[in-house]
């Protein structure tokens, strides 16, 4: 894997440390990409330990297969989507586990690899699906769906200011001929919006919500997300922790809404009231780990 630059495992030292892990232990990584975290959390539970790993990215399985190999028996990788957990790890015979990791983030090597569309930095098709096998694309939805469409999905998955302008600009130009790129895209986005917003807190480019809003509705990330986290909560032994690791404000709020729930209903205890975001030295590390929020709850 000489060629591959590893996704940087965000909050490592807090996932590690709040995830109480002992050789012997049972941890399911719902979001597995290149095992960034998995690497460190199998050298915490051997012996005897076992570590189960989710992707739908069938590349980044292939990646974190070699990269875990050397742990032999002891990590079993598994292509699904973290939706259905319960029924992934009932293939495995697994009915509880001692802990459990969510890190909702899009990896680096994903953002690098332009032929995925993930990316407005680089030239690539309008694809942004994690699983390869799934049916609807970014194209399809930039291109297909009505204005209003377009505008909803842009302000309900990423919140987009401009969304109105946005939607009416991408309809306008598609007339033309369709919208097949991920820098086309990127331009008609930076066009839309008035020049002096184009650039937001740290630089932010003018895609960015918009890639954020179509990678989402894509992947309908937020849509299975309180279900994998609901099932999750009820394979944890007691005393078992789940960690989930968010890059933005829908994510964070359906993981506070769904502690909360399972709290009110007397399944866990809330471990982190407030959620944690990374050190600063870890932040001037590694930027992308900027907007990251660590909730931790722990099973009754």
């Amino acid at each position: 894997m000489p060629n591959i630059k590893f996704h940087t495992p965000v909050m490592l030292r807090e996932v590690l440390d709040y995830l109480d892990l002992r050789p012997g232990k049972i941890i399911v990584d719902a979001t597995l990409g290149t095992a960034g975290h998995a690497e460190k959390i199998l050298e915490r539970i051997l012996p005897g330990g076992r570590l189960i790993g989710i992707d739908r990215d069938e590349e980044s399985l292939s990646i974190a297969r070699e990269r875990l190999n050397k742990f032999g028996p002891a990590c079993e990788l598994v292509h699904g989507n973290f939706a259905d957990v319960d029924m992934l790890l009932e293939k495995l015979k697994v009915t509880k586990v001692d802990g459990a990791l969510f890190d909702l983030g899009i990896s680096s090597v994903q953002l690098q690899d332009a032929a995925r569309g993930f990316s407005f930095q680089n030239e690539g098709p309008l694809d942004m699906r994690m699983d390869k096998d799934s049916y609807v694309s970014a194209y399809d939805l930039v291109n297909n769906l009505n204005e209003e469409e377009l505008s909803t999905l842009l302000w309900n998955f990423g919140e987009e200011r401009w969304h109105n302008r946005i939607a009416r600009l991408l309809v306008r130009e598609r007339e033309r001929q369709p919208i097949t790129t991920t820098l086309e895209l990127a331009d008609i986005v930076s066009k839309s919006i008035p020049s002096r917003y184009r650039y937001r807190h740290y630089c932010i480019h003018s895609a960015t919500r918009t890639f954020q809003a179509l990678r989402i509705a894509v992947n309908r990330e937020l849509e299975i997300l309180e279900a994998a986290v609901n099932k999750t909560i009820a394979i944890l032994e007691r005393k078992a922790r789940i960690c989930v690791i968010s890059f933005h404000s829908l994510e964070d709020r359906v993981i506070k809404f769904a502690f909360r729930k399972a709290q009110a209903d007397g399944l866990i205890d809330i471990v982190t009231p407030k959620p944690l975001t990374p050190a600063q030295p870890e932040v001037a590390a590694n930027p992308a780990s900027r907007s990251s929020k660590l909730r931790v709850a722990e099973r009754i």
